[in-house]
């Protein structure tokens, strides 16, 4: 992959990235052949750096592809097999000059040679190999490190023999790339000239390709072929479908959504990670202490266990694990969705069909017929619902179920609005917990950072907490894509609702009363607890602020 490795190296060694007496007792003990590679196999190096120095060097501009839209259009302007042969894509086009990027910007040969074969006069970029196979499969979809034909289809018959049809290909190839991405969700999204693909990584938006809009009926088609469900005839009404595939040998759910827009039908697949349902509660971001709490609470026999947040916090997540965790053989455990995201052994599902009658608050009436011990409502809509829930866990059921609100304290009062008498909600609740989601720092990367003073003063911490703390900052590297976070964990807010609790709730008080006599009774904040793991070193203080700006006071 790099051309002059001494030279390399010895540039790496003067940028200070590297030991001069390291190397040479590495090559003493390894070889002289391929130092650089067995170096990033190792982790004595990533191929950022080693892209930074040779983009120093050369006087080039180092380009982050992993995280650069790049038209499509630009693969007729360079041959797959030059693409491979140079290890380099174009990423843009003036008219005058041909902008590419390749993975080794001090290969003299290269630099010498592209010019020729695009017939183009080339303006060269710097570029990670990494970024490099990433690009080639928004370009050329096939041969960018992604092996497409490692997904295959649950139930579908007769797809073997098309699998090298152009469109099968480039759909899987989207679906493979997501996955690799670590993506949560996928958009299909037709522009007025061209089909966008976007995935959402640790909860951003991220360009992977753009695609001639020409290939989109024939891609729409092929997932709603893929899904079984849904009808490649109707493209004026929105539409809902479920996909299973293989990926690698392992399962993988995604569930899609069609909607018509003004330039053609747009889709978004929700990417289900059932590894998702093993997650402990260390895992979705509870600390020591928060674990005992809460394993006592969903230890309980009966009453409601509530978790509040926005569309995308992570409820859904926290409640699955915990049905995960006290799903026992002498338990029985009936769950009403809409729709079902997760199938879990050994606990019943019921999804919701409002079409044909079967409301949450329908579904819900009937289970308690089926005489079960633990109860999973996928949310608390209506005042029917809530009733309903309301008189399972007073008459000995365990309830978890979510609401939309902003903090915990605010369920109260939400609970109020859609009809429920106060003193029930004080007779049932047992806990509602609050939370957000904030991205975790890569464990490959993270460094020793400081608190600037304005952070210090935003999130209002006490510099006593700072000492013996081990606060960390993003830098990035291969692992995390340069951005220098990967996953997310949870931050909670945990409104425990004990006798004191009930008699202020019972007293009528306003959401900010009751929330203010919460935190003198111990309750913790999202933003308290996401300092926490700021000072742990978990995460960063701007991702805590960020999410927490309505919790400042």
């Amino acid at each position: 992959m790099y051309s002059n490795e001494d030279y390399l190296i010895q540039l790496l060694v003067e940028a200070g990235q590297l030991d001069a007496a390291y190397v040479q007792e590495f090559r003493e003990a390894m070889g002289d052949e391929h130092t650089i590679q067995l170096m990033l196999d190792r982790g004595d190096l990533n191929e950022t750096v080693i892209a930074q120095v040779s983009a120093q060097n050369a006087g080039a501009e180092l380009l982050d592809l992993q995280n650069t839209f790049i038209d499509a259009a630009l693969a007729d302007r360079m041959k797959l097999e030059d693409s491979k042969r140079f290890h380099a894509v174009p990423v843009a086009d003036d008219g005058s000059y041909l902008s590419i990027a390749v993975a080794d910007i001090l290969d003299v040969e290269t630099a010498d040679s592209i010019p020729h074969v695009v017939g183009r006069e080339v303006i060269f970029y710097a570029a990670t190999p990494t970024g490099i196979s990433h690009a080639m499969t928004q370009l050329y979809g096939e041969d960018g490190g992604i092996d497409s034909s490692a997904l295959t289809v649950v139930g579908e018959a007769g797809a073997e023999g098309d699998s090298d049809a152009p469109v099968i290909k480039m759909v899987s190839g989207i679906l493979v790339d997501a996955f690799k991405m670590r993506a949560s969700d996928i958009h299909i999204e037709p522009l007025e000239t061209s089909l966008r693909i976007r995935n959402r990584v640790d909860g951003k938006l991220v360009d992977c390709a753009s695609h001639p809009k020409k290939l989109l009926p024939a891609v729409i088609a092929r997932l709603k072929v893929m899904s079984g469900s849904m009808s490649i005839a109707e493209k004026r009404m929105p539409q809902d479908g479920r996909i299973q595939v293989k990926m690698g040998g392992k399962d993988v759910d995604l569930r899609v959504s069609s909607v018509p827009s003004n330039h053609g039908e747009s889709i978004v697949m929700r990417i289900l990670d059932k590894s998702a349902l093993n997650l402990g509660l260390g895992q979705l971001g509870f600390f020591s202490d928060d674990q005992e709490t809460f394993k006592e609470l969903i230890g309980l026999p009966d009453g409601i266990i509530l978790v509040t947040g926005p569309t995308g916090s992570g409820k859904t997540t926290t409640l699955y694990a915990c049905l995960n965790q006290i799903n026992k053989p002498d338990r029985k455990i009936i769950t009403v969705e809409d729709p079902v995201e997760y199938e879990m052994a050994g606990i019943n599902q019921v999804m919701v069909r409002t079409d044909i009658g079967m409301t949450f608050a329908a579904a819900l009436r009937s289970m308690l017929r089926q005489a079960p011990n633990i109860i999973m409502v996928g949310e608390i809509r209506d005042k029917e619902t809530a009733e309903i829930a309301i008189q399972a866990s007073l008459t000995g059921h365990l309830v978890f179920s979510t609401l939309h609100t902003n903090d915990a304290p605010s369920a109260v009062a939400r609970l109020a609005d859609i009809g429920i008498k106060r003193f029930l909600v004080a007779s049932a609740v047992r806990a509602i917990i609050a939370q957000r989601l904030v991205r975790k720092l890569c464990d490959k990367c993270k460094a020793p950072a400081t608190l600037t003073e304005k952070e210090i003063r935003m999130l209002n911490i006490d510099p006593a907490l700072m000492e013996g703390s081990t606060i960390m900052g993003p830098v990035g590297c291969e692992n995390c894509r340069g951005g220098g976070y990967r996953g997310r964990i949870g931050i909670f807010e945990m409104f425990i609702i004990d006798d004191e609790v009930r008699h202020l709730i019972n007293q009528n008080l306003s959401t900010p009363q009751l929330r203010r006599r919460a935190r003198e009774f111990g309750m913790r904040t999202l933003r308290e607890d996401g300092i926490r793991k700021v000072l742990a070193g978990a995460t960063s203080a701007d991702e805590v602020i960020g999410v927490t700006m309505a919790d400042a006071e």
